[in-house]
């Protein structure tokens, strides 16, 4: 059971990322974490309806007919979305506010919908929450990185505006990084998403380089130590 665990955070955060792997749900990734706090609000939403969606799909797999599968999943779906909608805008309606039409369009998250028809409709409810749980995490990593990237070089902030999500008391979380900045317009615009998700993915294909390199060097004194052990010492 450990192990299973192990691999669904593996591949949710890293092997098979939501974002930087399978690339997928890149119009709100894009179009919304010009800041920390609007990466951070819309992570949250997406991995509470990823969980809360991998669960309901999995509890309703064998009473559901593969023919209308799919329309099934997309229904929960959006009625989950709905409830998020709706409590965002008791709650955080400033923030709901700026993220706009993004939260009605998780929905057509190709995240969501591929996860519930790759993994939780053919397993059991616990393993799929877990799933749900890592790959959300994994896509609201690369949102909030994605996020602080563009605010420091485009504001030359860090948390501002927190309080749209947590309160009044967050309103004292900001970090200026920089005194008098004067602010790097092309960060905070479509293009320079763009740019800086092909960043995250090239040090992301680095790290897999590195990693791979390190296996095949311990791969090869694993199997030397063997021959070592079978043969005597060589000479």
């Amino acid at each position: 059971m450990q192990s299973a665990t192990k691999q669904l955070f593996t591949d949710g955060l890293w092997k098979n990322n939501p974002a930087l792997v399978q690339l997928l749900g890149l119009c709100p990734l894009l179009a919304v974490t010009n800041n920390v706090v609007n990466a951070l609000g819309l992570g949250i939403v997406t991995t509470l309806v990823m969980v809360a969606a991998n669960g309901l799909v999995s509890m309703t797999r064998n009473r559901v007919n593969s023919d209308v599968r799919l329309p099934t999943f997309v229904m929960i779906i959006a009625a989950l979305v709905t409830i998020a909608e709706l409590l965002m805008q008791a709650f955080t309606y400033e923030l709901y506010l700026i993220l706009g039409i993004f939260i009605p369009l998780i929905v057509t998250n190709c995240a969501i919908l591929g996860r519930a028809e790759a993994y939780a409709c053919k397993n059991p409810v616990v393993p799929a929450l877990l799933d749900g749980f890592a790959m959300g995490v994994g896509f609201s990593v690369v949102l909030i990185l994605l996020g602080a990237m563009r605010e420091i070089l485009g504001q030359g902030t860090l948390f501002a505006d927190m309080h749209l999500l947590f309160g009044e008391p967050a309103r004292d979380w900001t970090i200026t990084l920089f005194t008098n900045y004067q602010g790097f317009l092309f960060a905070i615009l479509p293009p320079g998403a763009f740019i800086g998700m092909g960043l995250l993915i090239a040090l992301k294909n680095i790290g897999d380089t590195q990693l791979a390199k390190r296996q095949q060097v311990s791969d090869k004194s694993t199997k030397e130590s063997r021959r070592i052990r079978v043969t005597g010492t060589i000479t």
